[in-house]
């Protein structure tokens, strides 16, 4: 048999054993034959098929294509370009492969295998994605790791990627053995341990296995409670542990870790990057020796959080020792007054405390900057502290506190001066101008796909996540060019999407549910039951038969999306076509000009549309339309024009009640939701359909996608109230979701229809997300609202204040989006909110004040300033009176004084 009929024979049954011992079998002449038609092969295999597509073209032979080439192509160079070409690098068994390929890699020279080894190693990705996909390994880690083993090669200065692959492999070990040590044997560790301080993502490795290390010995702890015997009773040690004690065991040199971590200080970054080896530090236990004091002093202004404790620590510990002296101790502490974070200013004056007088007179000065501090309880023991100081401070000192006191309140501005001398009163500086109030433009609808080149294009331009104007442009021209010319636009999609779904004769393996619910797959399934109709067919009835009796598609908005995308399938399944789809907006926010509407079904003739797009027309509808329409719609030919006349005459869809309350969240998923319980009743006299959308029940469910939110505001742009009673079915994922599309709040504040109660939960919620990003974008919906005249101000103080009381958002969150509202114009729509929500959230009786209370009533004070208001908030003045000098006393009593000078 010709060896490549051999090669490839084995490489399309997935032998890969014998593969490689064939390959490892042949002659020069027979491996040049290969390496000649490999690459042909591979290439004619993926003909035609989108970038996105290949690895589904390609399946499982990708390791059979891998030995091909490593075996039979000439230079490294060569091989390694083959080995990292995008459809050949990720494999079912990253481990199994690598022995497979090094198994046809040793009949090479020795200084061949080690060029390969360091070019495979410079072509390593990061580690990416998620963590369980990091600890699987990157692509092609595990045979540059075999290649460096086996021939010794010192990898490159450039290998970050192969240092952060190394990382993760062993926090995957660790996981597997329970965080026995393992180090020890390894046989990378002392090539790699000079790169593991400065290498991109071996941070990010190291502290998750810093965490399974503390999470198993939370275990191991709580069974030892129990008098439960440990699975292990060895002690669990992460990597940063394991170090340490291979340093103290002789087995590493100390040195290179202390420095190490000392070098990586100095080249600063962030808490995630800093932390782990701050965390290796502590392990290392040092002596005052080997801290250094100098570096450590001159990084605290700069340095990332967690280093900042460790330096505060250490030098300490050097002061102790008579190892930090005055001028660096008076230097430190000034560094750390002006670190951004309250607790190393807290820090730093509670360090200026303990030592002596004469020692501290030479850092007295920072204490100027603790005045301004913003916490009351601080300013105030600055200013004993300075008191007590004053005697040591020096003329430079001494000016600095007396300039900075004069913005002290009265009482703590004159125990200053008896100690400093005369302290004017500070010039109260003129409030800022205030802007007006502005708001995003709604977005503008995008122009037809006019063609079929710029309908492939944008089918493949789809990018995450969903955009429902792209899905209405692809399905509006689809429909409209298949009906146009069918045979056209099927020439030039059918070679893309043919394999797509796998062999042609055999779509059961894509018959599963998740193939007939997200509208990212349906759509391309339209285009599936256009090109390939008969497989489409089958498709569709292996997932019937596959499906569960129970619809699990719970909430109900998402139902009416996937009906209408099934129905085109079904349309083209069966080799019919209409002229265009009826519920295509004609503006970005959903909705769809009734003039419009009534064209497209007057170019229907005798035909009766497609019922769930009818349905979505109808939904699209403004909720005013011109009597002169409704003639024209009664001229309509078919049951559904009597249907949209009908409609129009009875107003179009009333709006149902929404009822919005907290209480003990119920649903299929409480996971999801808030404490907050949303439900609606259907108006009297609508069709059954109408009946089950405008039916909310908090037993409906949750979104299953996230994507699903962003259609809710377009499928119904003119009921804004019963959309927002849908999205708190979802609250909880949306408000503080890593991939949460807040925009769909904006989307909802742009359309049209009542706004009450259950859209101020929505927004209330989405100002209060965890990603600064988002709740800017909460705040544009607010603006919307605002400048709109439609914000429920009263309904949004409420739910600002119950969602806060149930613990579902941060008040600090909340305050700084206020904040951020104030300072783009909104006071005086934020004072009406805060009217509701401050008399909700103030302590009662003995009550304890909620963390983060001082600095919302701060933002309170501004807002009544700048509204120039007069009020009265139920609890306020009583608070304001209590005794003491908190920071939610001392707002109470200057919000006090604003509203009721």
């Amino acid at each position: 048999m010709n060896p490549w009929d051999e090669v490839l024979e084995r490489i399309e049954a997935q032998d890969d054993e014998r593969l490689a011992e064939f390959l490892n079998g042949l002659g020069d002449a027979d491996r040049r034959m290969v390496a000649r038609q490999v690459p042909d092969h591979l290439a004619s295999r993926l003909d035609g098929a989108p970038r996105w597509q290949v690895r589904t073209r390609l399946g499982e032979p990708a390791t059979g294509y891998r030995l091909a080439g490593a075996a039979c192509m000439g230079g490294a160079a060569q091989v390694a370009t083959w080995l990292n070409r995008r459809e050949l690098r990720r494999v079912r068994d990253q481990k199994s492969d690598a022995a497979l390929v090094m198994s046809v890699l040793r009949g090479r020279p020795e200084a061949w295998r080690q060029d390969l080894a360091v070019r495979l190693v410079k072509r390593l990705r990061p580690p990416a994605g998620g963590t369980w996909w990091r600890l699987r390994g990157g692509p092609g880690w595990d045979l540059a790791a075999a290649l460096v083993i086996d021939t010794g090669v010192e990898p490159p200065p450039e290998s970050d990627a192969f240092v952060a692959g190394w990382a993760w492999q062993v926090t995957a070990r660790h996981r597997d053995n329970d965080g026995r040590p393992l180090l020890d044997d390894d046989p990378l560790l002392d090539r790699l341990l000079p790169h593991l301080f400065h290498a991109q993502g071996v941070a990010t490795a190291l502290a998750v296995d810093e965490q399974d290390s503390r999470l198993r010995q939370r275990e191991t702890s709580r069974h030892q409670a129990l008098g439960v015997p440990a699975r292990d009773p060895r002690p669990s040690l992460s990597i940063t542990a394991e170090l340490a004690a291979l340093a103290a065991a002789g087995r590493l040199p100390r040195k290179t870790l202390v420095d190490g971590c000392a070098s990586r200080f100095l080249a600063g970054g962030g808490a995630a990057e800093i932390a782990p080896f701050v965390t290796l530090w502590r392990h290392l236990e040092t002596t005052v020796a080997e801290i250094p004091v100098l570096d450590f002093v001159r990084l605290l202004p700069s340095g990332a959080s967690p280093f900042v404790e460790l330096a505060l620590e250490e030098l300490r510990r050097a002061e102790a020792a008579g190892a930090l002296d005055d001028e660096l101790f008076a230097e430190a502490i000034g560094a750390l007054v002006f670190r951004p974070e309250k607790k190393h200013v807290t820090a730093a004056v509670q360090w200026l405390a303990t030592g002596s007088p004469s020692r501290g007179g030479g850092a007295a000065a920072a204490l100027a900057h603790v005045f301004d501090a913003g916490v009351p309880a601080l300013r105030d023991r600055a200013v004993r502290l300075a008191v007590k100081l004053a005697p040591h401070a020096d003329d430079d000192a001494r000016n600095a506190i007396r300039e900075a006191a004069g913005g002290l309140p009265d009482e703590l501005r004159e125990r200053l001066a008896d100690a400093f001398g005369t302290v004017p009163a500070a010039t109260q500086p003129e409030p800022a101008a205030v802007p007006d109030l502005t708001a995003p433009r709604p977005p503008m609808l995008a122009p037809p796909l006019a063609s079929a080149a710029e309908l492939a294009a944008e089918l493949g331009a789809l990018r995450w996540p969903e955009a429902p104007g792209q899905y209405e442009r692809i399905l509006a021209a689809l429909v409209e060019l298949a009906h146009r010319d069918r045979e056209e636009l099927v020439a030039l999609l059918e070679p893309r999407w043919r394999g797509t779904w796998g062999h042609p004769d055999n779509p059961f393996p894509h018959a599963y549910a998740g193939n007939d619910r997200t509208t990212y797959v349906l759509l391309s399934r339209c285009v599936l039951a256009l090109v390939l109709p008969d497989y489409s067919r089958r498709l569709t009835t292996a997932l019937a038969e596959r499906a569960d009796p129970v619809d699990h598609l719970d909430v109900l908005p998402q139902r009416l999306v996937v009906r209408r995308l099934r129905e085109i399938i079904h349309l083209f399944e069966r080799g019919a076509t209409i002229p265009m789809l009826l519920a295509t907006p004609t503006a970005a926010t959903g909705h769809l000009n009734p003039e419009t509407l009534i064209d497209r079904m007057e170019r229907l003739g005798d035909a009766e549309p497609l019922e769930a797009d009818f349905q979505q027309a109808l939904l699209r509808l403004p909720r005013q339309v011109e009597e002169s329409l409704l003639v024209r719609a009664e001229k309509l030919p078919t049951r559904a024009g009597r249907r949209l006349a009908g409609w129009l005459r009875d107003g179009g869809l009333p709006d149902p009640q929404v009822r919005c309350e907290m209480g003990d969240p119920h649903g299929i998923n409480p996971a999801h939701t808030s404490g907050v319980r949303a439900s609606t009743e259907a108006p009297d006299g609508v069709p059954d359909w109408l009946r089950e959308l405008c039916s909310v029940r908090p037993a409906n469910g949750y979104a299953a996608y996230p994507g699903d939110v962003m259609w809710w505001p377009t499928i119904m742009p003119s009921h804004r109230e019963l959309v927002a009673a849908y999205m708190i079915q979802v609250l909880r994922w949306l408000a503080t979701g890593s991939d949460s599309h807040v925009d769909a709040v904006v989307a909802l504040a742009h359309g049209d229809g009542p706004v009450g109660r259950a859209s101020a939960v929505t927004l209330a919620a989405c100002l209060a997300h965890p990603r600064p990003v988002q709740r800017a974008t909460a705040v544009d919906a607010f603006t919307i609202l605002a400048v709109r005249g439609q914000l429920p101000a009263a309904d949004l103080g409420w739910a600002v204040a119950q969602l806060v009381r149930a613990g579902t958002v941060s008040l600090k969150r909340i305050t700084a989006a206020l904040a951020d509202l104030i300072a783009a114009g909104a006071h005086a729509q934020v004072w009406q909110v805060l009217t509701t929500a401050v008399p909700l959230l103030l302590p009662v009786g003995g009550e304890k004040a909620r963390g983060g209370l001082g600095e919302f009533l701060s933002v309170a004070v501004q807002a009544a300033v700048l509204a120039r208001t007069r009020a009265e908030i139920p609890g306020l003045a009583q608070l304001a009176a209590r005794k003491g000098s908190s920071l939610v006393l001392q707002e109470a009593r200057h919000l006090q004084r604003a509203i009721t000078s």
